[in-house]
């Protein structure tokens, strides 16, 4: 739990919140290693952002990837390319497609992103080539955001390619969309530990507060506005010749 003092602060900000939020919904996948109800290092961060956007009325659906049979691929549907079952495509239809905010939640290892959070990026990847009612990409309109945890160098690493994944399909990437605990250099605690070092750290959890802050600003100047501008970025302007090309950026 974090400190009473900054728990107040947070609330503090809720309470004084310029505008409203109840019309937005977010999604977060949760890149931890563990299988529901373990408890997750990576979850108890998403915490605070999710605590933060459910006392301003937004929806937050948690996903957390490895509780899910969820392929790895670039395309839409992977059971139609040999795999038995692939929850992804409902998850895509009933979470990501409504949503207005999406996080990418990853624990870190060996320096790098968890496997189950590459292959949610892969699987986004899939549906970038699918357009909106106006012929934009379908991610245009859609905020995003990164959380990282871990007891291990790589907080900045994981944030650049994340991040850069996000933009790349679409998503609007707001200033300081990122926030991680990594803890000292060389192995340590990880950020529920009896410490209390992760909770206990003001620099993660006001980042953490920043990147929730921002996120929900731009959603809601994103939602009031219609989306981004529907004009010089039409898929239908450029008709391309390869339709049948497994890389969703040539698709369509």
């Amino acid at each position: 739990m974090l400190p009473d003092s900054v728990q107040r602060f947070i609330d503090a900000d809720i309470a004084a919140a310029p505008g409203s939020y109840d019309d937005l919904r977010c999604v977060v996948f949760n890149g931890t290693l563990k299988r529901s109800p373990e408890t997750s290092h990576t979850d108890a961060l998403v915490d605070i952002s999710r605590h933060i956007m459910t006392s301003l009325g937004v929806r937050v659906d948690t996903v957390r990837t490895v509780d899910h049979v969820i392929p790895p691929g670039v395309y839409p549907d992977m059971t139609e390319h040999g795999y038995d079952r692939d929850d992804f495509p409902e998850i895509y239809r009933s979470l990501v497609e409504p949503a207005d905010l999406m996080i990418l939640a990853t624990p870190i290892w060996l320096g790098d992103q968890s496997s189950p959070t590459r292959t949610i990026i892969e699987r986004l990847y899939a549906y970038s080539g699918e357009t909106n009612a106006a012929t934009q990409w379908a991610y245009y309109g859609k905020v995003g955001g990164v959380l990282i945890t871990g007891n291990e160098d790589g907080g900045k690493h994981c944030a650049a390619q994340m991040l850069y994944a996000l933009q790349h399909i679409g998503c609007t990437v707001p200033p300081q969309s990122d926030a991680y605990w990594t803890g000292e250099a060389g192995p340590g605690p990880s950020y529920l530990d009896e410490s209390e070092q992760g909770t206990r750290n003001h620099w993660t959890t006001r980042n953490t507060v920043f990147l929730t802050w921002n996120m929900l600003h731009f959603a809601r100047l994103l939602k009031d506005s219609g989306g981004v501008p529907a004009h010089g970025n039409l898929t239908r302007n450029w008709d391309l010749a390869d339709r049948e090309h497994p890389n969703p950026e040539y698709r369509a």
